[in-house]
């Protein structure tokens, strides 16, 4: 039996959202948290998430807007955006007293101090077990109960298999991992290569310059991988080519339809979080740091950034010498 009969998720997004679902199949004690009182209230009562339609949550699920409560899980699931991390776990911490692995669920690289999700825990929970959760899903399918099939990486083997034990059931997937670093890069930098994707399909570039684009894009992430000490296999699995396969080639994915709406000179789709879009220049930064070259992502950021047009991106990787593949 899983030491971890308690799961809090932490967001009550669509993917927050989602991962209560997931708990309570695997058949834990699940709280959902949402940090507005009206919002919280409303889930509980009518039991689904205007975030999610179509969704009806589980009777056993618990919604609440009071931290404290959820803080009393044997294991936590963070659930808001990247860029939002810290300030959750940092709520968090003062009502963790005992070692809590808390796992990220969100795919990014913090601005400002380039710090990967898992640094940004422990930095911000002293009481922490930091771990994070990555690979090819949606949120519309995890919570329908759809087959999927993610990576759970913590440092120690133990804990990650723990994990992957309290959240597994017949239609979630969960693989564990220790090669924390590679589930990283592989989330965050593949968010930023579906909005290239995305601007390929956009721009009516063709299947052959998608398919290029794609592993050209594959090859920049894994360079950055290797640079910070990720193991190839993970690069190539689920939180990595899986990861980026899915993103690149489905609308579902924000980043890709982002790219979509920039090929097509629209504007971005409403109230849709691209996370790519805040990764692309703190990706960019820390590649420079770490002298890797990945062209595609340093155009991402440009394009976003409005300092070059997507008609000389595509011009300027299509007239860089020419050199051996890697």
């Amino acid at each position: 039996m899983t030491a971890f009969q308690s799961v809090a998720v932490i967001g009550a997004g669509a993917w927050g959202t989602a991962l209560a679902m997931v708990a309570a199949r695997a058949g834990r004690s699940v709280t959902l948290w949402a940090r507005n009182a009206e919002h919280a209230t409303r889930i509980a009562s009518t039991r689904d998430n205007p975030r999610l339609p179509g969704v009806r949550l589980a009777p056993e699920i618990v919604v609440t807007s009071e931290l404290a409560l959820a803080a009393r899980a044997d294991m936590l699931l963070i659930a808001t955006p990247a860029q939002h991390l810290r300030g959750a776990v940092n709520m968090l911490a003062s009502h963790i007293a005992r070692p809590t692995p808390v796992v990220a669920c969100a795919k990014g690289i913090e601005h400002g101090t380039h710090k990967f999700m898992t640094e940004v825990i422990a930095e911000a929970a002293q009481h922490a077990q930091p771990a994070i959760l990555s690979g090819p899903s949606f949120a519309d399918d995890v919570a329908r109960g759809l087959p999927t099939a993610v990576t759970l990486a913590a440092k120690e083997e133990e804990l990650a298999s723990s994990l992957v034990q309290a959240l597994g059931s017949p239609t979630f997937r969960p693989y564990h991992s220790t090669d924390v670093r590679g589930v990283e890069i592989g989330g965050a930098a593949k968010n930023v290569l579906a909005i290239a994707a995305g601007i390929v399909v956009g721009r009516n570039l063709g299947a052959s310059a998608l398919a290029a684009l794609t592993t050209r894009g594959f090859s920049e992430l894994a360079r950055l991988g290797r640079a910070c000490g990720a193991r190839p296999e993970t690069l190539s699995g689920l939180s990595g080519l899986g990861d980026l396969l899915l993103s690149c080639s489905t609308a579902q994915s924000r980043n890709f339809a982002l790219g979509i709406a920039l090929g097509r000179g629209e504007a971005a789709p409403a109230g849709k979080l691209a996370e790519g879009a805040f990764t692309a220049p703190v990706l960019v930064e820390l590649a420079a740091a770490r002298n890797v070259d990945m062209p595609v992502s340093q155009a991402v950021a440009a394009i976003l950034d409005n300092k070059l047009t997507i008609d000389a991106a595509i011009e300027g990787l299509l007239t860089r010498p020419f050199k051996a593949e890697e």
